[in-house]
């Protein structure tokens, strides 16, 4: 089922991280409690896609809501699951995950 284009988005990190430090995003990262304890986005809240409740997904009120992982791949599999679940909010995947962000420099804390 492809996502509908008006409700799932692609987002570059820079524009996430510009979000996160004015506090306007509520990042959820789908990767696995091992990519976590590696490194992860400092305030992200930790949601693995192997075990994805898209009932789970926190309310962004005003915020933008972003899904992120490793590359891009897992956390448009996340928007699926929500969106089929009946998800109705709009959903930001940040471009290239984790990779991405890491390889713009931006801050990142180990788990």
């Amino acid at each position: 089922m492809p996502l509908p284009p008006d409700q799932v988005f692609y987002v570059s990190p820079d524009e996430i991280a510009a979000w996160r430090d004015a506090d306007q995003a509520v990042i959820v990262d789908v990767r696995e409690e091992n990519e976590w304890q590696d490194a992860h986005i400092p305030g992200a809240i930790l949601m693995p896609l192997s075990r994805f409740d898209p009932a789970a997904i926190p309310d962004p009120g005003a915020k933008h809501l972003v899904f992120h992982c490793r590359s891009g791949r897992r956390c448009g599999m996340a928007a699926e699951i929500a969106v089929a679940a009946g998800y109705k909010g709009v959903i930001k995947r940040m471009e290239g995950g984790f990779l991405a962000w890491s390889a713009l420099g931006h801050d990142q804390e180990p788990g």
